[in-house]
């Protein structure tokens, strides 16, 4: 045999004398004997052709060979000797000495080949193996071959007679032409032109009793049909296979129905199974073609192995053969790897010294089946399975052993297989190790990109317990302090760095009263049946539950056996109970702490998972809580500060909006999800019943930000109050946010000379409605345009100057007008609503004009259908919307006078006040009414020029306005004891709730403001 290991194939020795096999018996007449000397006979043939025959006709040892002696003996003898001997070594002749008259039957000479011995050689078995298996082969394909054309026929032609019937029963008309006066003329040249069509035999149809309209032969029309029709008469198909005339056919019946599924005929197509066969007579001398050459191939072959077998057996010496041997025993049995060869007949053949101590055989292993030996089972199925394995991993007692296995009959070598064994229990030991080392880092890795996702605590909590259950345990749950998930430090005495030297628990115990209260945050698990806290409730721990003393202490707490009942159930009884009738049997508390605070604690539980939690698990799972606690500390201050700023944004915003009756207002106010933003608005009441509604958006986002827009919300209130108009009021807060960006931008006055961030700019829109004429004045500072929407619901975007982003300066504002209808909304809003990183504004705008356009909403359902139709899912920026709607003070509650200049007419003036006062039922105030109005008056009488007019309101509140043409604002002052006059707006202000002067085109206003008394009822008049 070839190769390192067993018995190698050596060519033989020119003699075989000296190479007897230990334990044969030796002597002259033994077959080794015999055979050696046969074999020296061949050599001296060859010798005598070459001229060196032995002189004297005798077999000599080739390692005595003498070749001139020889010659020299042979040359003494006479003729008719050497004729003897050359008679004797060519095997010619008869008698004794020929090599067919020898005593066992084998002569001295050349053998004649014998053509039944040579099939026992491995060259004669190798080819008639081949020639066997090559005509086995082309048997098998024959055979298969005719059986797959058959099948393939047979079902080809089922298939084709079903399509057949089935399209001609389908086909339209056919219903009506079965139940046509003469369906035999329409039917039969149609069934002709589809059984030619179709290349099938017949094509017939029939009535559901079989009686035939159809028929390639015309005389069998009206014939009864001879097949099986009951199950397609009662709405099935049929399909038989029968031998007719021509020979073994399918055939296939379809019903026809009509409309209501009714059967109103019969469709049948048949073909003859040969008419779709042939494929095995195309394929036949392919077959016998390739049959042929791999005969030829295979004998060709089997010549060429039989020549090198031939040549193999010539070129060493016993003494070569005898040094192979012991190199071979020595490298078999010295090297550190185990060796077993297994015969065909499942024995083992050999086993090296490796082998035998791997797998502790016996001495007698060899011979003896592989069964017997003890292998583990998969061992043992791997030996004798001849299945080719490369360093699977099998176990021999405790060792883990990597076997490489191979037939040994490949190549026409010996039935059998060669396992090859190493022992890698300690390299897999080291590897597995390693590997082990790896899934924790790619754990770990993995855990902090799927952990703390988000700047949410509790959106962080549960994704560290959905990542541990997948992973790690079967059921995670983390529980923290309430005052963490308001984003607040945890409570006192949870910022434990270890146990304490003494009784843990009495530590515990003593820190806050045996109890500690924790919410459970956040819950996970492989089922979601199972019998823990549910998520959100607020669980007070008890001083043995490991929950309470992770939070106090800051250890890991280790429940291998939870059905122990070690202390862990003194928090509640019945519930562990439950837990561990449940199926959950190992858990660990790990607290969640981040510099050096302690802020809840996760618990891992353990239960379709069998073993419990161990020495690896626990250092796992505290890298794990550790990585998870530092984001859901970062969630936590970041919560923190986006509560202080969201707090301080809504504490700068209008809390609610003030009571006035020029507009029916609502307003929604968005923040955005990340940071907070600069948007605000306002509504302000006015002086003469006006009201102003203010829409602005601070660019950038943060606390800087929102105290920018608070400061501007204040600035406006303090211009709103002195009545100015828009564009002067947007004028003062782009000078304002200029003065800002100096004080507080780079190199401004922020105390360190290092400047602090800028403002980048705002925008603003300011409006006022005045409910008496219906007039809106309104400005806008590079903010989107109002949206009015009509009664009738139509929608308009207003086309107001734009103006410039406040801040920028430089450029003027322009004022623009118009009337409002009575009912119209007016829609302020801030780029929040209508910008989207993925959404161009013009279709912002277009979906806030399909949102709108719907008449006689009230302005709560207008805000709500807008933020259902243009509010993102994560708003990046903030959003604030207004929707007012106009409202028109009654022509009856207002009264105006025109007053010449003339002292004289004060009085009538007064008068018609007093009777006016009396018809809305305000007689209380009417003295206090004409006293105002007469200093009012006589003022603009004596310091003003041009007409002179009186507005009379009243509204929430009695409103008195004069009108003139001076722009110079009257002042309050204290009169001196001598002066004779300057007490008149004194008095004003003691009698008036409020007064003021607000400037017109054409001149100026003085108004005063009075409550209004109480009803008759005692209630306030609304």
């Amino acid at each position: 045999m070839a190769g390192l290991f067993g018995r190698p194939r050596v060519p033989l020795a020119r003699t075989m004398n000296d190479w007897r096999p230990r334990g044969r018996r030796e002597g002259p007449g033994s077959a080794w004997e015999r055979r050696g000397r046969r074999v020296q006979q061949d050599q001296q043939d060859q010798r005598d052709q070459r001229g060196q025959s032995d002189p004297q006709g005798s077999p000599v040892p080739h390692d005595h060979w003498d070749p001139q002696g020889r010659q020299d003996a042979y040359a003494q003898r006479s003729p008719q000797e050497r004729s003897l001997v050359r008679t004797v070594r060519t095997g010619h002749g008869s008698g004794p000495g020929s090599g067919h008259g020898t005593a066992h039957g084998r002569g001295y000479g050349r053998p004649r080949r014998n053509p039944v011995r040579g099939v026992r050689t491995v060259a004669g078995q190798v080819f008639v193996l081949q020639v066997g298996v090559v005509l086995l082969l082309v048997v098998a394909a024959v055979v298969a071959l005719v059986l797959q054309s058959r099948y393939d026929s047979e079902r080809e032609a089922r298939n084709r007679s079903m399509a057949v019937a089935e399209s001609f029963a389908s086909a339209p008309g056919m219903v009506s032409a079965i139940r046509g006066s003469d369906p035999s003329a329409v039917l039969q040249p149609l069934a002709e032109r589809a059984r030619k069509g179709s290349r099938v035999d017949f094509v017939v149809v029939m009535t559901p009793q079989g009686i035939r309209f159809t028929h390639p032969n015309p005389g069998r029309i009206g014939k009864h049909f001879m097949g099986s029709i009951r199950p397609a008469a009662e709405g099935r198909t049929v399909q038989e296979t029968f031998t007719g005339t021509l020979g073994l056919s399918v055939r296939s019946v379809v019903p026809v129905k009509d409309s209501h599924g009714k059967v109103v005929g019969l469709v049948a197509a048949g073909i003859t199974i040969k008419k779709v066969s042939g494929a095995a007579d195309h394929q036949m001398p392919l077959l016998f073609g390739a049959a042929a050459a791999a005969m030829a191939l295979a004998t060709a072959g089997t010549a060429l192995v039989s020549r090198r077998l031939r040549r193999q057996t010539h070129g060493l010496d016993p003494a070569e053969m005898t040094r192979m041997y012991e190199h071979h025993d020595a490298v078999l049995h010295s090297v550190r790897e185990g060796v077993l060869i297994v015969g065909g007949d499942r024995r083992l053949v050999l086993a090296n010294d490796e082998a035998r101590r791997l797998f502790d055989l016996p001495p007698d292993a060899e011979g003896r089946l592989v069964s017997e030996l003890g292998f583990d089972p998969h061992t043992a199925a791997l030996l004798v399975s001849g299945r080719p394995a490369t360093d699977e991993v099998h176990t021999a007692g405790e060792r883990l052993l990597s076997v490489s296995h191979r037939p040994t009959d490949r190549d026409g070598g010996p039935p059998g297989s060669v396992a090859t064994l190493r022992d890698t229990t300690e390299l897999r030991a080291l590897s597995g190790k390693v590997d082990l080392a790896r899934n924790r880092l790619k754990l770990l890795y993995d855990a902090g990109v799927s952990i703390g996702t988000t700047l949410d605590v509790v959106r962080t909590a549960q994704e560290l317990a959905e990542y541990a259950v997948a992973r790690f345990a079967d059921y995670v749950s983390v529980d923290l302090a309430d005052s963490v998930l308001r984003g607040e430090e945890p409570p006192d005495g949870a910022a434990g760095t270890g146990a304490p030297d003494a009784d843990p628990w009495a530590a515990v115990a003593v820190a806050d009263g045996g109890r500690t209260v924790l919410r459970r945050t956040a819950l996970s698990g492989i089922r979601d049946d199972g019998p823990l806290y549910p998520l959100g409730m607020l669980i007070e721990f008890g001083p043995s539950a490991p929950q309470a003393r992770g939070f106090r202490t800051g250890t890991v707490t280790v429940e291998p056996v939870l059905s122990d009942f070690t202390g862990w159930q003194d928090q509640d009884p019945e519930h562990a109970q439950r837990i561990v009738d449940y199926g959950i049997h190992s858990m660990i508390t790990v607290p969640l702490r981040a510099r050096g605070v302690v802020l809840g604690v996760a618990s891992f539980m353990r239960a379709e998972k069998p073993e419990p939690f161990e020495e690896d698990d626990i250092s796992l799972a505290e890298e794990l809580v550790t990585r998870a606690a530092v984001s859901i500390d970062n969630a936590r201050r970041y919560t923190r500060e986006h509560t202080m700023a969201v707090t301080l944004q809504r504490s700068l915003l209008p809390r609610m909006l003030p009571e006035q009756n020029a507009l029916d207002v609502a307003y929604r106010y968005l923040p955005a999800e990340s940071g907070v933003g600069g948007d605000w608005f306002d509504v302000i009441p006015l002086p003469g019943a006006r009201v102003a509604l203010v829409v602005g958006d601070v660019v950038g986002h943060g606390l800087h930000a929102a105290a920018t827009m608070g400061r501007l919300r204040t600035a406006v209130h303090n211009f709103s109050t002195l009545d100015l108009p828009p564009d002067e009021i947007l004028s003062h807060l782009d000078d304002l946010i200029a003065r800002i960006d100096r004080d507080e931008g780079p190199g401004g006055l922020d105390g360190d000379g290092g400047g602090s961030e800028g403002i980048t700019g705002a925008t603003c829109l300011y409006a006022i409605y005045d409910p008496v004429t219906r007039r809106c004045t309104m400005a806008r500072a590079g903010h989107p345009p109002p949206a009015l929407v009509r009664p009738d619901g139509s929608v308009e975007f207003l086309d107001l100057p734009a103006g410039p982003p406040l801040g920028l300066g430089g450029l003027p504002f322009e004022t623009s007008e118009l009337e409002l209808p009575e009912g119209s909304h007016l829609v302020l809003y801030t780029d929040g609503l209508i910008e989207k990183r993925d959404r161009d504004i013009d279709t912002g705008l277009e979906m806030l004009r399909d949102a709108l356009s719907h008449p006689g909403r009230a302005p709560e359902d207008a805000c709500t259908a807008v933020l259902d139709a243009l509010l993102p899912d994560r708003p990046s920026d903030d959003i604030a919307l207004i929707v007012a709607r106009t409202r028109v003070l009654e022509p009856g509650l207002t009264a105006d006078w025109e007053v010449a200049s003339d002292p004289s007419q004060v009085a009538a003036v007064r008068a018609a006040v007093a009777r006016k006062l009396a018809e809305w039922d305000l007689g209380d105030v009417a003295f206090t009414t004409e006293l105002i109005l007469s200093e009012l008056i006589t003022n603009a009488i004596r310091y003003a020029t041009g007409p002179i007019r009186v507005r009379l309101l009243c509204d929430r509140s009695l409103i008195c306005e004069v009108f003139d043409t001076s722009s110079t604002s009257p002042h309050l002052r204290y009169a001196g004891t001598t002066d004779e006059g300057g007490r008149g707006l004194f008095l004003v202000s003691q009698f008036a709730d409020r007064w003021g002067t607000r400037y017109t085109s054409d001149g100026k206003v003085i108004w005063t403001e009075q409550a209004l008394p109480l009803s008759k009822s005692g209630k306030p008049r609304s």
